[in-house]
């Protein structure tokens, strides 16, 4: 709309021809969908440039994509039945589509994104970090990691064997 309203207002126009021109003019710069809003707009409904524009907004501000900010990374939340493995890296590739997020933000969007419900795994990880405070995302990621090689570790146990059970506290 910015772009639109200064092209005309920067031509050559008399001041009182230029809502004239602005209203006139308008749908020559439409397309797609714009377009077809436009032609279904009922005639002689709007006789101000500033209605138009209005409504033009309201009726394609939806359309606009949404910068991505920090604190966006508080979104990031883990699904219901997602597994840990999963979680965390969806985590990783979803933080890195925003603008670099402070350590102390990322562990703290991560703890608050675990859903205790999906596994007994987040509910082991989110026990560990509660008592015992990660720092950095590679903190979060080396409890998360020494959880994995542990169920690892167990899984590759034979049946029925005393194999000692080192599940994190």
């Amino acid at each position: 709309m910015t772009t639109y309203t200064c092209g005309i207002k920067g031509n050559d126009f008399e001041d009182d021809e230029i809502e004239s021109v602005l209203l006139k003019m308008f749908g020559v710069t439409l397309s797609k969908g714009a377009i077809i809003w436009y032609h279904n707009l009922p005639s002689n409904c709007i006789d101000l440039f500033a209605i138009l524009a209005d409504s033009f907004v309201k009726a394609h501000a939806g359309a606009i994509k949404v910068t991505k900010r920090k604190s966006d990374v508080f979104k990031i939340k883990q699904r219901e039945n997602e597994m840990l493995r999963a979680f965390v890296s969806r985590f990783q590739s979803e933080q890195m589509e925003l603008p670099p997020v402070s350590n102390d933000w990322v562990v703290q969007a991560f703890t608050q994104g675990l859903n205790e419900r999906s596994s007994i795994a987040s509910k082991q990880l989110n026990q560990n970090l509660i008592k015992y405070p990660a720092v950095t995302w590679a903190d979060v990621h080396n409890m998360y990691q020494s959880k994995i090689r542990v169920k690892d570790d167990q899984l590759g146990a034979p049946l029925g064997s005393n194999y000692p059970s080192r599940l994190l506290a």
